[in-house]
């Protein structure tokens, strides 16, 4: 029997790019697990380790082979396999050699399509020993790595030179070359406090021989957890908080094998700043989380992240303050520097900034913006003072890209639009709306809370998905230069979420009409036209279709991560709405609806009545407008026919107010009467009279429910 014990793979690096360390960690253990699959080995579930020198793998309960296995091979007919006198033909003697056997050794092997001469065998399993070279190589092979590196002379290629590989079960070392070296069981501690090698007993004490003796924690999660606990400790003791970002802790945890919290100051005199431009400092530039006190307002301190435990931590804390000190004087400088210049001079300058050769400059891009959110928030009901508002920001929100600041922290445009903005007298609403401008900028981001910078971000976005793809410029693969992908998911997220009920293909026509109309410039002085070739950018129908589809299909990600089924999003697109809150709105009645006892039944019928109703059409029989009571001869067909009509009216008063829900829930009550109608009534019927009306009320039935989406596109659930 097979004996089952932990299983050891570690890889040491020189030091890993730290960004992409937990990614690379979860990779490996993933496609390890997938390589033992694939080879027949159980075993438990797999334990990832990533620290800045190395990627390792524990998976407890792996066999030390694979299971063996029945192997059958079926040869020629019998009939074709023996002659008249039961003698083997050439066929039978063929195949004993091609399995090895004498011909006595084959057996029978019965099947529906006949009896034919087969081979049965056990094949015992290979072992790990074996298998596991190669398990490891496809594994690491597979990893997403965008850029292989070689070293020494040697033709191997991984992300970072390997120094040292360990492959153990249980207390086995299995040998075998790894990325061109030899494996071992000695492991290698923290670079300071234990630089030697660590020999491990068995496989599965890695992670505690790590941490007792080599001063590592292997545990990338683990290393995550002690550096938020130990920050916020820290945080606490100086009486505020640590502001932890999530992607800056995961950054720590992988420059660091021992992580330790160290609390730093700077001078007071810095806190003129606006917290944007310290935040930035603190963690762009040294990776420090900031320190906020009760009322929110930055703390002169830090929490800094140190790689070793020191005996005289004073030292270090005053090394992370001499470092701090000096960038916090250049972010200084670069606001005094800044603010002598108001945002609305720096327009002249956008003109000289191409955005893309064939769309414009900077400045043409500010006016199309400003322009567009003017009509933005008009469709959005807002009062002339927001109106103008979102106009305003809309022509300032490109100014803060020519400071200095931004050209330092590229992740605070926007922000220092706001600052500056503000600081030049400009209304809260103005500077605001510049500051929301580019929201939400990831997934999980807040979306705009101001109606002006609604406005502006929408029509930033749509602008930039409009004008790249009348340019045929639409994301290809992974490569969205000017990510057109997250532009019109977040202009979507702005109008679901923020409940703004715009139609989409309205938007986009302005959007057209705004590079069009392109507004004129401080230097020209007469109007432009923007144009591609030789022809104006224009609201064709055919481009704001182009849009729309583009844009409504990143919807399908949008609901997929809330947990919609494909089947109910599909029968939502089916009905083509443009209004992204509408369609939303459909989305959750139809989900609502599919869990209804009535769905499944509905649906069929559904799929029946749109088939029915496609082979009338492209037949010779038509379908006719108007249902005649007097050609309602069935029980069946009256019965519905008259649920119908009484339900209607309700029905479309909810639909017109966009109570989907509730409308489709209605329409569940016509269930009985539908299956009644299938069970006796023959629709194409040889009377043309009859079935002309059977397919009037099929047909008025179907559009009741296509006012919300094709029903008939759902699935049974699953039981």
């Amino acid at each position: 029997m097979a004996k089952f014990d932990d299983l050891l793979v570690e890889i040491g690096t020189e030091e890993l790019p730290p960004k992409a360390l937990r990614m690379l960690s979860n990779a490996f253990a993933t496609e390890f697990v997938a390589e033992l699959d694939a080879a027949g080995l159980a075993h438990g579930p797999a334990v990832p380790c990533a620290t800045p020198r190395r990627l390792a793998v524990l998976v407890p309960g792996v066999p030390g082979t694979q299971p063996d296995r029945d192997v059958e091979r079926r040869g020629p007919p019998l009939a074709r396999a023996f002659d008249e006198n039961d003698r083997p033909t050439k066929a039978a003697l063929g195949f004993a050699r091609s399995v090895g056997v004498e011909v006595e050794r084959l057996v029978r092997i019965e099947t529906g399509n006949g009896a034919w001469l087969g081979y049965r065998t056990t094949k015992a399993g290979a072992t790990l020993a074996s298998l596991l070279p190669e398990v490891v190589e496809r594994a690491l092979a597979r990893l997403p790595v965008p850029r292989r590196m070689r070293w020494a002379d040697r033709d191997t290629e991984f992300v970072r030179p390997v120094h040292w590989v360990v492959l153990m079960h249980g207390a086995k070392t299995i040998e075998a070359e790894i990325l061109g070296v030899p494996s071992g069981r000695s492991t290698r501690g923290h670079r300071f406090h234990h630089s030697g090698e660590i020999a491990l007993e068995r496989a599965g004490e890695f992670v505690t021989a790590l941490r007792r003796g080599g001063h590592v924690v292997a545990r990338f999660e683990e290393r995550m957890a002690m550096i938020r606990d130990q920050a916020e400790r820290a945080a606490d003791e100086l009486g505020g908080r640590a502001l932890i970002d999530p992607a800056l802790l995961e950054e720590n945890a992988a420059l660091v094998e021992w992580p330790v919290a160290v609390a730093g100051h700077f001078d007071t005199e810095f806190l003129h700043l606006p917290d944007p431009v310290l935040v930035a400092t603190m963690q762009g530039h040294q990776r420090y989380f900031p320190v906020a006190g009760e009322d929110g307002a930055l703390m002169p301190h830090f929490i800094a992240v140190s790689n070793i435990e020191s005996r005289k931590p004073g030292t270090v804390r005053s090394g992370n303050e001499r470092v701090i000190r000096p960038r916090l004087s250049d972010a200084a400088f670069f606001f005094r520097s800044d603010r002598e210049c108001s945002l609305e001079s720096r327009l002249q300058g956008l003109g000289d900034v191409v955005f893309q050769r064939k769309l414009g400059s900077l400045r043409a891009k500010a006016e199309r913006v400003s322009a567009l959110a003017r009509r933005v928030a008009r469709a959005m009901g807002e009062s002339d003072d927001s109106v103008t508002h979102a106009r305003r920001a809309g022509l300032l929100s490109k100014c803060d890209l020519l400071t200095e600041m931004v050209g330092e922290f590229p992740e605070l445009q926007g922000e220092m639009g706001r600052e500056y903005a503000r600081l030049d007298g400009e209304p809260d609403a103005v500077a605001d709306a510049i500051g929301e401008v580019y929201m939400p900028r990831f997934a999980d981001d807040a979306i705009p809370a101001t109606a002006a910078g609604r406005a502006v971000a929408i029509a930033d976005k749509l602008d930039t998905v409009a004008g790249c793809l009348s340019l045929g410029q639409a994301p290809t693969g992974d490569k969205d230069p000017f990510a057109l992908r997250r532009a019109a998911l977040g202009a979507l997220r702005i109008m679901i979420e923020g409940e703004l009920d715009l139609d989409l293909d309205e938007m986009v026509e302005a959007a057209f009409e705004c590079y069009a109309e392109q507004p004129s410039d401080d230097r020209g002085g007469t109007v432009r036209q923007l144009r591609l070739g030789s022809s104006v950018i224009t609201a064709a129908p055919s481009e704001v279709a182009e849009v729309r589809r583009f844009v409504l299909d990143r919807l399908r990600a949008y609901f997929s991560d809330r947990a919609i089924p494909t089947d109910v999003f599909n029968a939502v697109l089916a009905t083509q709405p443009t209004r992204p809150l509408d369609f939303a709105q459909r989305v959750r009645a139809v989900e609502a609806f599919r869990a209804l006892p009535e769905a499944a039944s509905l649906a069929a019928a559904n799929k029946r009545i749109r088939n029915i109703l496609r082979q009338a059409e492209q037949g010779e029989v038509g379908v006719p407008g108007e249902i005649d009571a007097s050609l309602l001869r069935e029980d069946a067909e009256r019965s519905l026919a008259e649920a119908l009509a009484d339900m209607e009216p309700r029905t479309r008063t909810m639909l017109a107010a966009g109570e989907y829900t509730g409308a489709l829930s209605t329409l569940a009550g016509l269930r009985d009467h539908v299956d009644r109608f299938f069970d006796t009534v023959k629709v194409m019927d040889d009377d043309e009279a009859l079935r002309g009306n059977r397919l009037a009320l099929l047909a008025r039935l179907g559009a009741l429910f296509m006012e919300t989406a094709d029903i008939s596109m759902l699935q049974p659930r699953d039981t």
